[in-house]
């Protein structure tokens, strides 16, 4: 059974694709406040992992629960209601539309109004969507992308649209993040803008964070522990400083010791 004070317990967790075993009865907890790395080779089950936990995928055995309610089998939708949210290795934005809509799309899960009230635009609907948009500039404001907030998101590079990916993952107001690779094909720059967002997050929203990356600087800078994969097993987690020097992980995944 999870321990009562974990945030997030995965036990046990199993996922196969016909003969292709994805993951093996992976187990490993997320404590409150934590910021958690997942790693490991191309193909090792770590964006499986993720899947499983935010209800994209249903794996054949094992349990996850967050905050002591089990999502196994909860449909996303929920799972994003009870205080889950992610971002994608490949940004999942809507092009069309501008970054501030991108924004309030994500509010939809905290808009109790009816439909004739949105629809009169009167009483609880108007107060709601005020308070929508006093929470999404701020989001802009904390993310400092004022100057592109009417901007049409397809026209965005791609540092710009990863950041807008985080905000609209923020607009959500989750206790537990999930990060699929925030920082994939950004140059230095970016990543380092990057990085000092992610920790605002974990330090001024109390966000709990749970983060896929394959830049290692990153990880053993940001990291509290570190949960290492390869061909779907678990086979080590510890502290940054034990996995730079385990050699189960250096055979895997990181090469020669530093």
């Amino acid at each position: 059974m999870p321990e009562p004070h974990n945030h997030l317990s995965v036990r046990n967790v199993s996922l196969s694709f016909g003969g292709l075993q994805a993951l093996n009865d992976v187990i490993f907890d997320v404590r409150p406040g934590e910021i958690v790395a997942i790693i490991g080779p191309n193909g090792a089950g770590k964006t499986s992992l993720l899947n499983c936990v935010n209800g994209f995928y249903r794996p054949d055995q094992g349990a996850i629960t967050f905050e002591g309610h089990e999502v196994t089998r909860t449909p996303p939708h929920q799972i994003a209601s009870l205080g889950i949210a992610r971002t994608f290795q490949n940004t999942a934005l809507y092009t069309g539309l501008s970054v501030l809509d991108n924004l309030l799309s994500a509010r939809h899960i905290h808009m109790r109004a009816n439909f004739l009230q949105c629809l009169l635009y009167w009483g609880a609907a108007h107060r709601e969507d005020i308070a929508h948009r006093a929470m999404v500039e701020e989001i802009i404001d904390f993310l400092e992308i004022e100057h592109i907030r009417k901007a049409v998101v397809g026209a965005l590079p791609h540092g710009l649209r990863k950041r807008v990916e985080l905000g609209r993952a923020l607009a959500m107001e989750p206790r537990l993040l999930l990060l699929d690779e925030p920082m994939t094909g950004m140059n230095q720059e970016e990543k380092e803008d990057m990085a000092r967002f992610i920790l605002d997050v974990h330090e001024q929203r109390n966000t709990t964070l749970v983060l896929i990356e394959h830049d290692m600087g990153l990880v053993m800078d940001i990291a509290q522990r570190v949960v290492v994969l390869d061909f779907g097993v678990k086979i080590a987690e510890g502290v940054p400083s034990d996995i730079r020097h385990n050699e189960a992980v250096i055979k895997a995944y990181l090469g020669e010791a530093a």
